[in-house]
């Protein structure tokens, strides 16, 4: 397959379109080799070619037909698209229509037409002129994105110009609004999954069409109308009452108060203010339940206060560093309630929007509608039950103690069908079947109940040695999944509760051999959850404590 991109753009390679047309071009060629089709490629750079305007003296009909009297780069481009089985045509929208210099050559392409008048069969227009060349079998796709929150009803100009050039329905256009995004590296992980189904429709156009499914993922916008307007007239830099030019870190907190997700209040309002240590400048951005806006004069107190450089916040939102990371670095610091961070994307619905490097700066990449839970989660409780089972049954009675631990063992992996099996839950089942087995052979309870307790406390204390404790496969799931084992704040909390919940469990077992030897043994496992829950308390606190503490420095 011989593949020909015109684009059309005057920013060459680093315009929006081309970002678009280049996502598509590698579904086409990813699908076309899997089914062990080749690709060959040419690429056209309008803004490097020199093509004039056409003189309209109908020489190439007339006394060179065929030919062109200007002698510049246009025969290339003739060549080429007598070349191409599929030309992707790829610009911006400029005063809705192409852009001049694209037009230009569009307008150079009357050597390939023949001058006899004939009628169009598709009802286009009210004539037509032939084609020279067989044109038969070759495709057109059409890429374009548009300044507009929306490209619809916005390329009227440019469909009927497509419609007289390839005929009704007879060319593929993929229009996007929004298309100044693409080069805003804030938002790229919004922006990345638009790019995402381009490449899918790229894919399934070489496989035969683009399905309806994905072309409604085409058409959604990548921010709400009133989000992206916010955003687009923040971009100018300059002040909407008095047309003078704003500061850098003030168009910066503008565009990230734009991001705000109203649908995150929680009834009361928040004021974020934000202090750039570098520039000396420092903002509020006040949420509320209809939508955010900022303030300059530092009149409300604030709720949370970010103090960072503006260099590394632009670091983190553009996702060149972690903003994780860069807390653990103590690039920045965060004041107030920490709580904001933690769900930093619930409120600012930019995925890897201003602030948010991978998503929220502590939990180090939440996705831009807010947690992304895995399909299958880990469960805790799945790990808990058979060791409570057999704790709390074992020292009253010690053969249906057994018998009840056996039992959990057995009727547990049926549970596993909804959620995902850890290397733990694994252990414990062979470890809390061995004790209860045990039992049931007859060997002492107060030997066998102790070092049950024993062989958990290693569980947890061991695993604080590896790459993941143990806490950390179960917490996961309200940051993110596996993803928050990338955030190293995340990962060092869950190692020190780790080690504290390990510790607890390797004392546990010498009061537990003293109460068993007196009368009062078979109370030997409400004791034993009295220390849980005092620790289970702890945890919940220290989960919150921790993040902010480090934020503060």
């Amino acid at each position: 397959m011989n593949i020909l991109v015109i684009n059309g753009s005057p920013r060459g390679t680093g315009s929006n379109s081309y970002k678009l047309a280049s996502a598509f071009l590698e579904g086409v060629k990813q699908e076309t080799e899997r089914m062990g089709d080749a690709v060959w490629t040419e690429e056209l750079q309008v803004n490097q070619m020199n093509i004039k305007p056409c003189l309209g003296c109908f020489g190439c009909w007339r006394n060179t037909p065929g030919t062109c009297c200007i002698r510049d780069d246009m025969q290339e481009v003739m060549d080429k698209l007598l070349w191409a089985d599929v030309t992707v045509w790829s610009f911006p929208l400029y005063y809705y229509t192409v852009p001049g210099s694209l037009k230009n050559l569009i307008d150079r392409q009357l050597p390939m037409m023949l001058p006899f008048m004939v009628d169009r069969e598709d009802g286009i227009g009210n004539g037509s002129h032939p084609s020279r060349y067989d044109m038969s079998g070759k495709k057109t796709v059409v890429i374009s994105t548009c300044g507009f929150y929306t490209a619809e009803g916005n390329y009227d100009g440019v469909c009927s110009l497509f419609d007289h050039m390839c005929g009704k329905g007879q060319y593929t256009a993929v229009f996007c609004g929004q298309g100044e995004l693409f080069r805003v590296p804030e938002v790229s992980k919004k922006t990345g999954a638009y790019l995402a189904r381009v490449t899918q429709a790229g894919k399934e156009y070489a496989h035969g069409g683009i399905s309806e499914d994905t072309w409604e993922g085409l058409k959604e916008l990548i921010y709400p109308k009133d989000v992206f307007e916010r955003m687009a007239d923040a971009s100018w830099g300059i002040s909407k009452e008095s047309g003078e030019k704003e500061a850098d870190a003030l168009v910066f907190t503008r565009q990230m108060a734009a991001t705000y997700q109203k649908e995150s209040y929680a009834g009361m309002e928040r004021v974020l203010e934000m202090y750039y240590t570098d520039t000396g400048d420092c903002y509020q951005i006040v949420m509320g339940k209809e939508g955010s806006k900022v303030l300059t004069d530092g009149s409300r107190a604030f709720t949370t206060r970010i103090e960072t450089p503006l260099t590394v916040w632009r670091s983190i939102a553009a996702g060149e560093i972690r903003g994780d990371e860069a807390l653990m670095k103590h690039l920045y610091k965060v004041k107030g309630d920490f709580d904001l961070m933690l769900h930093w994307d619930q409120s600012f619905g930019g995925g890897s929007g201003a602030g948010g490097g991978n998503g929220s700066p502590e939990t180090g990449g939440k996705g831009a509608g807010g947690i992304h839970m895995p399909d299958r989660e880990t469960n805790m409780s799945l790990l808990l039950i058979p060791w409570i089972v057999f704790w709390t049954m074992a020292p009253i009675w010690n053969f249906w103690g057994g018998l009840a631990g056996i039992t959990a063992c057995v009727l547990m992996p049926l549970l596993f069908y909804r959620n995902k099996k850890t290397v733990y839950d694994c252990l414990t089942g062979v470890l809390t079947a061995g004790c209860s087995m045990a039992l049931l052979a007859g060997a002492p309870a107060r030997a066998v109940i102790p070092l049950s307790y024993l062989m958990f406390g290693v569980m947890w204390t061991v695993s604080c040695f590896f790459k993941i404790p143990l806490t950390a496969h179960y917490s996961m799931n309200g940051y993110d999944g596996e993803k928050a084992l990338e955030n190293p704040l995340f990962m060092k909390t869950n190692r020190i509760l780790t080690f504290l919940w390990g510790i607890l469990y390797l004392f546990t077992p010498v009061w537990t051999y003293a109460i068993m030897g007196t009368k009062a043994g078979y109370l030997v496992g409400a004791v034993n959850a009295v220390c849980p829950i005092g620790l289970g308390i702890f945890t919940g606190w220290f989960q919150k404590w921790y993040p902010a503490k480090t934020a503060q420095g």
